[in-house]
């Protein structure tokens, strides 16, 4: 059990990405609100970042400018760089799940996936009986 507790002390940013992940596709799983899904969606996408910048740190490692230093090990800046361009497109994504979530609100009057499946359900049967 000390062994298991002292990995987890070292390896901590690792866990709590995992925690962030589970936290956020529990939330997908069992909200039906629109809004908290995608709440659920942006807590996963930070667990994701996390993990992988987490990965590319280096216990001790120098930040990567050109400086004569022979002997020295560097963090690769290429991690960071891949999850600043996932933040940018998560924010796009958020952007255009928001529009879509707004009209969405203004067709069908709620933002519960439940409620407006059984609306669709309805029409569909309608359509049918016609």
């Amino acid at each position: 059990m000390r062994i298991l507790l002292e990995k987890l002390l070292i390896n901590y940013p690792f866990f709590f990405a995992i925690i962030l992940f589970v936290m956020g596709a529990f939330t997908v799983l069992t909200r039906s609100n629109l809004f908290k899904k995608l709440i659920g969606i942006n807590i996963m996408e930070g667990g994701i970042f996390l993990f992988f910048v987490a990965a590319g740190n280096i216990k001790g490692g120098a930040v990567p400018i050109l400086v004569d230093n022979p002997g020295v090990t560097y963090i690769n800046p290429l991690t960071s760089a891949l999850m600043l361009t996932g933040i940018v497109v998560s924010v796009s994504v958020t952007a255009f799940a928001l529009a879509l979530i707004v009209r969405i609100y203004k067709i069908y009057g709620t933002t519960d996936a439940r409620r407006i499946a059984e609306m669709r359900k309805e029409v569909k049967e309608r359509c049918q009986q016609s």
